[in-house]
């Protein structure tokens, strides 16, 4: 087996969950083969440079090639991560822990029509314009 096509050796390699899944980013463009698009049937061999664009974008060498889905330790033998990739996965992650997403720190989402009925209450005793008050 000196070939295989791409989505069959991303799902083996445990890049995506499920086959249709990884058909699907290599159709939107996400996954590019020696700095090149392609299609989800384009053969991979080992040797091939691959550029992941997940959120934390990837960049492996095959290494080699896999039929069947095995387990993780397995499946990171299929590939190795460049330096560069590795650098720049890590300073993604710094960079996200120090400035994290500021949708993030809302604890609290949309409130309940309980809050509401709550805050209406707050609103009409504090700024209520009756005579009776």
């Amino acid at each position: 087996m000196e070939t295989m096509r791409i989505d069959k050796w991303l799902w083996a390699a445990r890049f995506f969950k499920t086959r249709a899944l990884a058909v699907e980013e290599v159709g939107k463009g996400r996954v590019q083969l020696n700095g090149h698009t392609i299609k989800p049937a384009h053969d991979v061999r080992a040797g091939d440079r691959l550029l992941i664009k997940t959120p934390m974008p990837r960049t492996v060498v095959v290494k080699g090639l896999s039929q069947q889905r095995g387990p993780a330790v397995v499946a990171q033998q299929l590939y190795e991560e460049t330096e560069d990739s590795l650098r720049g996965r890590e300073q993604l992650r710094e960079r996200l822990r120090l400035h994290s997403e500021p949708a993030q720190t809302i604890e609290h989402g949309r409130p309940t029509k309980r809050d509401r009925r709550e805050l209406n209450k707050t609103w009409d005793q504090r700024w209520s314009a009756s005579i009776d008050d």
